[in-house]
């Protein structure tokens, strides 16, 4: 079964130490960095930011049939585990792990607004662009504080559902008409969004958090020389709440090491 394998957590970070301490109160046998080559599953921090030549080193290491879990692994990662004989997965391309990430992201990003801010959430108008995990999250939210949302995004149905919870909602081509009203924006669409005209359009000195992963959705530069506030806020999750996120992280390892011993007996 999954939860007699050795899996050594790499990486000292709040997140995978929290991991490490929920696998082993999950019965999992758990080691560190010391214990790669007899593991049968290792988990790799994000970002993990080794070279090329780093990747091969670590994966080369590893025992043939190794479990190697990595979170956005390169494309160089894939073709070195393929000729190392082990096997790689992505678990932040899971759906579960970003369902649940999307809570601490959204808390997060209050954070930021409260500190930001001079004036209380309520009662203000916040522009939101897109609305996925993380806008489904944090919408809500900041409608339950008071805050009064406007969701721009591009498909009909995400406005509907941003609408039956509690916001406004416009096509995302219609955000630059609407910019005027806001004072304070957050991004959650890994595209060119919150550029020139739409960062002129926004009120004087208005504060924008982008929250989407590289290369995020707000042109931080043009917002700066425009004199607004404009900051990247990507890894929220282990920053703001690294136990939580660590313990999200083991139960999707506990959910991928479940799904290849069920392979395993169906083989």
């Amino acid at each position: 079964m999954g939860e007699k394998m050795l899996i050594a957590v790499v990486g000292a970070d709040g997140r995978q130490a929290a991991a490490r301490r929920a696998l082993a109160g999950a019965g999992c046998r758990v080691c560190g960095e010391e214990g790669l080559t007899g593991a049968g599953c290792v988990l790799l921090p994000t970002p993990f930011a080794a070279r090329e030549e780093g990747w091969a080193a670590l994966l080369a290491g590893l025992r043939p049939g190794a479990l190697v879990l990595a979170g956005r692994p390169p494309a160089a990662a894939r073709r070195l585990a393929g000729a190392a004989g082990v096997r790689l997965v992505d678990y932040m391309a899971r759906e579960e792990l970003a369902v649940r990430n999307a809570v601490p992201t959204a808390e997060g990003c209050i954070g930021i607004l409260l500190a930001r801010r001079s004036r209380t959430l309520w009662g203000t108008p916040v522009l939101l662009a897109g609305y996925g995990r993380v806008a489904q999250a944090l919408a809500p939210r900041l409608t339950a504080l008071g805050a009064w949302v406007t969701v721009a995004a591009r498909r009909a149905s995400q406005r509907a559902l941003a609408q039956s919870l509690g916001a406004a909602a416009i096509p995302l081509d219609e955000l630059r008409a609407a910019a005027p009203g806001f004072d304070t924006a957050v991004n959650t669409i890994p595209a060119p969004v919150f550029t020139g005209a739409a960062l002129a359009a926004l009120r004087p000195g208005s504060l924008l958090v982008d929250l989407a992963s590289a290369p995020g959705g707000v042109d931080l530069a043009e917002a700066e020389r425009l004199g607004h506030t404009a900051l990247a806020a990507p890894g929220l999750p282990a920053r703001c709440a690294p136990d939580s996120a660590g313990a999200y992280l083991a139960q999707t390892v506990l959910d991928i090491l479940g799904e290849q011993h069920d392979k395993e007996v169906l083989a």
